[in-house]
Formats: C-alpha cells, sequence, structure tokens
C-alpha cells in the first residue's frame, strides 16, 4: 500500500533532482548537454557496444584516413570540460592520418570567461604587440601566434613570449607544450553549453583558424545541440569546419578528413544531421 511517507520521500527526491538541475545550471559552460559518460552517445550508454564500435572503426578507416594529413602538423587545442578519452581519440586518429601531433594545450575557463576579458586583452596586447584586430579577435591572433606557423619549424622567441605569457597568466595549461610550430589546429570541446562565452569562443577559433592553414572545432554529438560549442561555432564563426560526432570511434576517424578538407581550403560543417554538409566529406 503506498503510504503517506512514500509521498513524501518521493516529493523531497523531486525537489532535491530540481535543486542540482538548477545549480548545474550556472557557470561559463553549462553541463546540462552532458551525454553519458561509461559510453559514447551514438551507443546509449552501453560500453560492451562502444566497444564493439571503436574496434569496428579501428579496422574499416585505416583505408579511409590513412595518408590524407601526411606532412601536415596539428595542434590539439581543448577548451573546458572536453574529455579526456576524446581528446585522445582524436589525436590517436590524427597520427593514423599521416599528421605530425605538435602538442595539446588547454583554453582554460579564464581565458573562456567573459569576464576576464580585459585582463585576457592585456595579456596578448603585452606578449603579441604586433597582433592584429580587437578583443577576443586580439586574444586569438596572439594565441595563433604561439602554435601555428611556418610547419616543423622552432618556435621563435615571439612565439615562446606569448606561449609563456598566456600560460603565467592562468589563460592557457599545455599538457604537452610545443616546441615546433603546427600548420593546423583542432579544437575539442565538450559536451557543455557555451552559455555567456559564445562571443568569446567564436572571435577565437576565427583567428586561430587564420593563424595557420586551417582549423576544425570537433566535439561529441550533444556540442552541436542548441547552446554547445560546435552550435556556436557554426552560427557565429562559419568560416571554421566543425564535426559533432567524437564520441564514436567513426566520427573520431572523420575528424582527420574533416581536417584534411580545411587544409585543402575547403570549410564544411560534417557529423550528425544537424550539420550542413552531411555525415562525411566527400
Amino acid at each position: 500500500m503506498i503510504t503517506f511517507r512514500y509521498h513524501l520521500v518521493s516529493i523531497a527526491a523531486v525537489l532535491l533532482a530540481l535543486a542540482a538541475g538548477v545549480a548545474l545550471g550556472a557557470g561559463v559552460l553549462d553541463e546540462s548537454l552532458s551525454a553519458p559518460e561509461d559510453g559514447s552517445a551514438s551507443t546509449g550508454g552501453d560500453a560492451a557496444l562502444a566497444s564493439f564500435e571503436d574496434g569496428y572503426a579501428a579496422r574499416t578507416s585505416s583505408g579511409l584516413i590513412d595518408g590524407s594529413l601526411d606532412d601536415r602538423s596539428v595542434v590539439v587545442l581543448t577548451l573546458p570540460g572536453a574529455r579526456d578519452d576524446e581528446v585522445a581519440g582524436v589525436r590517436r586518429d590524427l597520427e593514423r592520418a599521416g599528421a605530425t601531433v605538435t602538442g595539446t594545450v588547454g583554453l582554460t575557463a579564464k581565458l573562456i570567461d567573459p569576464g576576464n576579458r580585459q585582463f585576457a586583452e592585456s595579456v596578448a596586447e603585452e606578449a603579441a604587440p604586433d597582433a592584429s584586430g580587437e578583443g577576443y579577435t586580439r586574444v586569438g591572433a596572439a594565441l595563433g601566434s604561439s602554435v601555428l606557423g611556418d610547419a616543423g619549424g622552432e618556435l621563435d622567441e615571439t612565439a615562446r613570449t606569448v606561449a609563456s605569457a598566456f600560460d603565467e597568466g592562468g589563460l592557457t595549461a599545455a599538457e604537452e607544450a610545443p616546441d615546433t610550430f603546427a600548420d593546423l589546429a583542432v579544437v575539442v570541446t565538450g559536451p557543455s553549453r557555451v552559455g555567456d562565452a559564445a562571443e568569446v569562443l567564436s572571435g577565437l577559433v576565427r583567428s586561430i583558424a587564420g593563424s595557420g592553414s586551417g582549423a576544425l572545432v570537433a566535439g561529441p554529438s550533444s556540442a552541436s545541440r542548441e547552446g554547445g560549442a560546435v552550435d556556436v561555432v557554426r552560427r557565429e564563426a562559419s568560416q571554421v569546419s566543425t564535426i559533432d560526432v567524437i564520441d564514436s570511434a567513426a566520427g573520431r576517424a572523420v575528424t582527420a578528413l574533416a581536417l584534411a578538407r580545411a587544409a585543402d581550403g575547403e570549410t564544411g560543417s560534417w557529423g550528425t544531421s544537424r550539420s550542413n554538409d552531411g555525415p562525411v566529406p566527400e
């Protein structure tokens, strides 16, 4: 029999759930778009099925991506909330495609927070006085100059000065600091909403893309839902390529193909049905 106590417990559980939802809605990046953590979105969170999908993609994608990034070098940039396994998977497939990955650099929440705009601008202006643009366009140009340039060439004094200033200012956190320039960049995002940081993100990625031979913003499927990082880039920085399926093994392989297209001067958005150019570059 359902008792009065049962109703009280049920109501309390609902109120706690609502309170948790309100708490999670705060901050620069909102995690409400998150997909299951124990498996990719494409496999519905089933780890066993995700394992099969990973194995199948590894066996079948080689002929598709091998050599597509030969003689190219790539720097991997991560946004707050990017998931380690997806970053590692993207990097692995870039290398399988023939690219040299120069390093991995995290763009911190301090950089993305629009409340720190004045500080970020001052760091960029002092470290890279020749950087073009204003606001976050200039910040992105300075950041781009520290990792993108003559592919394979050693970072010059200006690039090292900028990288050091951004790092000391807490605007970046290099997991593996590059020693050489890359000509391409992949910006990996997580499932979070961007919130008030939309203008920041679009300004940064536009300038980063302009600093090299091409750039790509890559995220999981939820990142292309309304307010996600991929969605924002598609609307506000359409000159930057995007892909929204890195939460699947096949999608991480397609990331290499999309970056190869960006290197050839072709911009597009690929992945889920929310993409404009289909699932895979043709």
